[in-house]
């Protein structure tokens, strides 16, 4: 009986410590990932944000490019046109040069279809995407406030056009279940 129990004692013992020798192993021949340069920092949220309201954008249906939560706040095209806007508002004065189509909040006019506003948008997020990679890391430290702002800008936007879905029934598509 003694035999056993010591059996059993010096197993649960040793059994922790051969995982942790395991562990230890694993990762001395696993090659430290290297940090993120600011530029691929910031470029990594930007695309994130971007993709996720292109996404939403593509997936909304059209015939809803009207849809407001109430009367008082913009239609889901004027959101989206208003991020592209002020996309380009940032752009524009980091490049110090005429980007893209700068008005804080274009006209639906101006943009009759959803392939028009969803074309848009997209383009807002690619030529912020090539900014930020021209820059550099030097550029992309001095004007990081309004990288993180504009990314910020973005975000908070997402999270409305988020009640956007709900509230008209919907399931935004990053809270899909994935296949």
């Amino acid at each position: 009986m003694k035999r056993l129990a010591r059996s059993i004692f010096l197993l649960a013992i040793a059994a922790p410590l051969l995982g942790f020798a395991c562990t230890v192993r694993a990762q001395e021949g696993s090659q430290p990932k290297a940090p993120q340069t600011p530029t691929q920092a910031v470029l990594e949220n930007w695309n994130d944000v971007g993709n996720r309201l292109i996404t939403m954008a593509q997936d909304w249906p059209e015939e809803k490019y009207t849809y407001k939560l109430n009367p008082a706040v913009r239609t889901f095209q004027e959101v989206i046109l208003h991020i592209a806007g002020s996309n380009y508002d940032l752009l524009n004065h980091l490049a110090g040069s005429k980007v893209g189509a700068a008005q804080n909040d274009p006209p639906v006019s101006q943009y009759k279809t959803k392939a028009q506003t969803v074309a848009y948008l997209k383009k807002s997020v690619e030529d912020g995407a090539a900014l930020l990679q021209q820059e550099g890391d030097a550029d992309v430290l001095k004007h990081l406030s309004g990288w993180i702002g504009y990314t910020e800008h973005m975000g908070e936007h997402y999270g409305l056009l988020v009640a956007y879905y709900r509230a008209s029934g919907g399931v935004p598509p990053e809270s899909r279940p994935k296949k």
